[in-house]
């Protein structure tokens, strides 16, 4: 973005080795969930027979729908980040934003939740834009995801008397009472966004007034982290931007549950599981994915596994392969994509995930 952060030092503070030393903690979080699972599960002898039989019998056609589906949502992020970078780049190219969106996400798959950033650094590259610009993006794009994701798992909650789940009336209650909770964050997201966007200055000095009260290295790398944001944030100063990106994420987000639906029609065992129930382990996975152990995934498998076993009833080993294919859908296939254009693009994964190599734009 002109005239905002010194890039180099935006670079440094948010791929900073912070996330190194966060990421064992991520990692053991991960482990003593599962493991607790795991535990509670002692008394029940798990049936590979049974699991293999899940995957066997999947129906390969509403498979097929299901991974039709989470690509177009590639498309769908790359048209929603087109929009975001408007005040920066009017008309960048669609396919460089298609082919740093697959790395990205191949990043991702690979490296964590630390793979996050090569998606705006790509972005930056190629469309010859700031990087702080990108990061806003970035930040913009999750934020609105969590809008949606809370707007649609509300709205689920607030249905689960009608729903297919296994709880007591107790559970329902709490749960519904959740729902509407939801609701209620879904409009300070909303508030935030609208302050953002309508008036930027005011909130850029009410965060840079926050933030000085803390420790001084602490406070300067906030300081350009906020400073980014706020200076990403021009496209939602338009009404029509922010119909759009709250019409595009919605799209993207309703595409993914349908994705999962498809994929419940793929099993005998969850193809009775209607457009709620989908909602719900939607909303629970999403926030179950915030946990992602390079290469391995982890928190959205343990997510799907325990809402689909805890609420709905479903066997473990159903539910156990339906978590891996729901996982390999919504990120391991994207995965040979990447790698194919990486090299060919002549990339290499060390200097893209390398501290300097940041810094150096």
């Amino acid at each position: 973005m002109p005239g905002g952060v010194d890039i180099s030092t935006e670079q440094k503070t948010v791929a900073g080795g912070g996330w190194k030393r966060r990421l064992p903690l991520f990692f053991a979080l991960a482990v003593v969930a599962a493991l607790a699972y795991l535990w509670s599960q002692r008394d029940k002898a798990f049936q590979w027979s049974l699991f293999l039989k899940t995957l066997a019998a999947v129906d390969w056609l509403w498979l097929s729908v299901a991974a039709v589906l989470i690509a177009v949502t590639y498309i769908g992020r790359v048209i929603r980040w087109r929009l975001m970078m408007r005040p920066v780049c009017p008309h960048p190219h669609f396919g460089n934003l298609l082919e740093a969106t697959i790395i990205g996400f191949t990043a991702i798959v690979l490296f964590g939740r630390a793979g996050e950033l090569v998606r705006p650094y790509l972005i930056a590259q190629r469309e010859k834009v700031s990087f702080s610009s990108q990061l806003a993006a970035w930040l913009l794009e999750r934020i609105y995801d969590l809008l949606s994701v809370l707007v649609l798992f509300g709205f689920a909650l607030s249905r689960i008397s009608s729903s297919s789940t296994k709880v007591g009336p107790t559970v329902q209650m709490i749960l519904q009472v959740g729902g509407h909770m939801v609701g209620v964050l879904c409009a300070l997201c909303l508030a935030v966004l609208a302050v953002f966007g309508l008036f930027p200055e005011f909130a850029e000095n009410r965060i840079l007034a926050v933030i000085q009260v803390l420790p001084a290295r602490v406070a300067g790398r906030l300081t350009n982290f906020a400073r980014a944001f706020v200076a990403g944030t021009g496209s939602t100063r338009r009404f029509s931007f922010v119909f759009l990106l709250v019409l595009y994420t919605f799209a993207e987000w309703l595409l993914i549950t349908f994705c999962f639906l498809s994929l419940f029609r793929a099993f005998p065992a969850t193809a009775g599981l209607g457009f709620t129930d989908t909602l719900i382990v939607v909303g629970f996975v999403a926030f179950g994915s915030a946990i992602q152990i390079p290469g391995v995934g982890g928190g959205m498998q343990v997510a799907t596994i325990l809402i689909l076993t805890e609420l709905f009833g479903i066997p473990l080993e159903v539910a156990t392969g339906v978590a891996i294919l729901i996982w390999i859908l919504t990120f391991v296939m994207v995965v040979p994509f990447g790698l194919v254009l990486v090299v060919r693009g002549g990339l290499e994964w060390r200097k893209l995930m390398d501290n300097k190599s940041l810094e150096a734009e």
